[in-house]
């Protein structure tokens, strides 16, 4: 087992993002469904959905520009 906490960091905060967004959309939309029925859930997923456009924009324009810093900063 190595000793790189670095990646254990990086693994862990994906794992528990990956947890977040599934428990937000299995759970949250489950709720949704048993409580306001199946139309509201549809509804609910579609929002949940539009919210996370601008985040994943946000995220990718963060990312494109790290790329292109550690592209342009090799020497």
């Amino acid at each position: 087992m190595s000793r790189d906490l670095r990646k254990y960091v990086k693994d862990t905060n994906t794992r528990i993002l990956i947890g977040a967004i599934l428990l937000l959309f299995v759970v949250g939309i489950a709720l949704i469904w048993i409580i306001y029925g199946f139309g509201a859930a549809v509804t609910g997923f579609l929002c949940l959905l539009g919210a996370l456009v601008p985040i994943a924009l946000i995220f990718f324009a963060l990312f494109g520009l790290d790329w292109i810093v550690k592209r342009a900063n090799r020497d």
